[in-house]
């Protein structure tokens, strides 16, 4: 599965305001909202919150990938965005977040959840396509930029 093929233009925020990691987790969750009914929603962000409490979704290199499994979702929804100014996210290096990446889906594709969270990771790995993404002003940009970046990254 491709990561572009997870977002699109509603899921996408380029210059998110948030003060601190609650709200933009909130603020995350909250994109997919058109594609879930309000209990699903409420799922989705009690089972990321639950996650991060076990441990920070802070990768480093400025990459934040909260996730969660929600059994009462039936496909991977994922939303993105890239904030005006970066945030404590309790990060692996210490370093602030500025691009965050969330993940959820539901228990019976967990084989599925666990290699998009590989593919995100890779992709992001590349410090030439974090900042083609930092350097993105708009939803339609960042789209684009993920869309050109894996299907030459991973040849698809």
């Amino acid at each position: 599965m491709d990561i572009y093929s997870l977002l699109d233009k509603s899921t996408i925020i380029a210059g998110l305001k948030a003060d601190d990691k609650k709200d933009l987790i909130n603020e995350l969750v909250d994109l997919l909202e058109p594609k879930v009914n309000s209990d699903q929603l409420e799922k989705i962000r009690s089972s990321v919150f639950e996650r991060e409490e076990i441990m920070s979704t802070g990768v480093g290199k400025q990459l934040a990938i909260p996730h969660g499994k929600c059994s009462q979702i039936d496909d991977i929804l994922a939303s993105f965005a890239l904030l005006e100014d970066p945030i404590d996210f309790n990060s692996i290096d210490n370093e602030p977040v500025k691009i965050v990446f969330l993940l959820v889906g539901p228990e019976s594709k967990c084989n599925t959840h666990i290699k998009l969270l590989s593919r995100i990771s890779r992709l992001m790995n590349s410090s030439s396509f974090r900042e083609k993404l930092i350097g993105c002003t708009s939803a339609d940009e960042i789209f684009e930029t993920f869309q050109r970046e894996e299907i030459e990254y991973f040849g698809n």
